[in-house]
């Protein structure tokens, strides 16, 4: 596929290969007289007039197909399109012995529990990490980061993708991260954070799980860039204080995710998919003490030492900033909660809350709003406690 998914060559089109075989006919494609840079199709049979169709709808760059009106496109579309993905469908693959498809969108190197968030995922058997976006801020920091990462824990299977820089940031973890460049990560590096993160979805045999635990300007990007990727993908993320603000403070507060892009957010929210947060009602209680701790600390898991050579690192000035003593527990983990709701939702309480996203990072209750499936409360915090020591320990 050429730029923006206009075909390669007059051979064939990007069509299933079963297609192929079952006789479709090749399109015939036609240069515009006003500029050679554009280009229309024809074509005859219903399946390759609903592929035509598709690409107007998610890419104006390109005429409309000259045999029916747009109208009947749209309709042929429509009836054609499946409906995005819901938690039950993703779920529903574990139940066939298939991992669940993730692209996990992070602002990694700022607080300490995106590296929290990014080894669990990579230790759930129920996940199959796919991609590691980062964004937001310095990414080019963030992404040798989530690079050195993977590669210490040994997933270099899993590519990384560099989103738009945007402002700098403060580099927490830049004292681990030493002199580690992209360049020798030896697994894939994208360049591109919005087109790997499409590719990745168009691509998938099975729904993806986007697990964003940042600002989404990767994701709202992607959305605008390809608005069909709704149909492939749900979204799942770390975002917003409905009832409760930080640290179980009854009144809310704008979240920082939300605060550092709510535009962003609202269009992801407004896009037609499924939206699952876990805000700070949930996420902003869990934190590892005690016993459950000490597994942690005292494991000699390749992974979780990077984790805690990491947390070490963050921590390191907690005296003057508040921050945890790395010894004794754990930061916040709002982003665990995030990863744990990618495969389930049985600890935690779900509502569907109409949501406004206000400019400055506040996220309302408001009949009218998209609907957002919110985790508002737990039903066994322990329980989760438990089973995030276990993915990080166990072998």
């Amino acid at each position: 596929m050429t730029e923006e998914g206009a075909p390669a060559t007059d051979a064939k089109w990007d069509l299933p290969e079963a297609n192929q075989r079952a006789g479709h006919p090749v399109l015939r494609k036609r240069h515009s007289a006003m500029t050679s840079s554009r280009t229309s199709y024809s074509c005859s049979t219903t399946a390759m007039r609903v592929w035509c169709a598709k690409w107007y709808c998610t890419n104006h760059r390109y005429e409309r197909p000259a045999h029916t009106t747009l109208a009947e496109d749209v309709a042929i579309v429509k009836s054609d399109t499946p409906a995005p993905p819901t938690a039950a469908d993703t779920f529903a693959l574990l139940a066939e012995g298939k991992p669940i498809p993730v692209i996990f969108d992070t602002d990694i190197g700022g607080d300490i529990d995106d590296t929290w968030a990014l080894i669990m995922a990579l230790q759930c058997p129920e996940l199959d990490v796919r991609l590691v976006a980062v964004d937001s801020g310095d990414t080019t920091y963030r992404g040798r980061l989530a690079a050195k990462i993977l590669d210490r824990c040994g997933r270099t299977d899993v590519p990384v993708a560099i989103g738009a820089p945007t402002s700098k940031n403060t580099r927490n973890q830049d004292a681990w991260l030493g002199d580690y460049e992209l360049d020798q990560y030896p697994g894939t590096v994208h360049d591109d954070a919005v087109d790997a993160i499409v590719r990745t979805i168009r691509e998938s045999a099975d729904p993806v799980t986007i697990v964003a635990i940042g600002p989404v300007p990767n994701i709202a990007a992607a959305l605008e860039r390809a608005p069909d990727i709704v149909h492939n993908a749900r979204f799942v993320g770390m975002h917003g204080a409905v009832r409760m603000g930080y640290n179980g403070n009854p009144d809310p507060c704008p979240e920082s995710n939300v605060r550092w892009g709510p535009d962003e957010l609202a269009a992801v929210f407004a896009a037609g998919w499924e939206c699952t947060v876990t805000p700070l009602d949930t996420c902003g209680i869990v934190r590892l003490t005690g016993d459950k701790y000490r597994r942690v600390y005292t494991c000699d898991r390749p992974s979780v030492r990077v984790l805690m050579e990491n947390y070490r690192v963050w921590s390191a000035p907690w005296l003057q900033n508040n921050r945890p003593d790395c010894t004794l527990l754990s930061s916040t983990l709002f982003d665990c909660v995030a990863v744990y709701l990618a495969f389930s939702e049985d600890l935690v309480a779900m509502e569907d809350v109409p949501l406004r996203v206000t400019p400055d990072g506040m996220t309302v209750e408001e009949p009218g709003a998209p609907l957002v499936r919110c985790a508002m409360a737990w039903r066994d915090l322990g329980a989760f406690e438990d089973l995030l020591v276990d993915r990080l320990v166990s072998h």
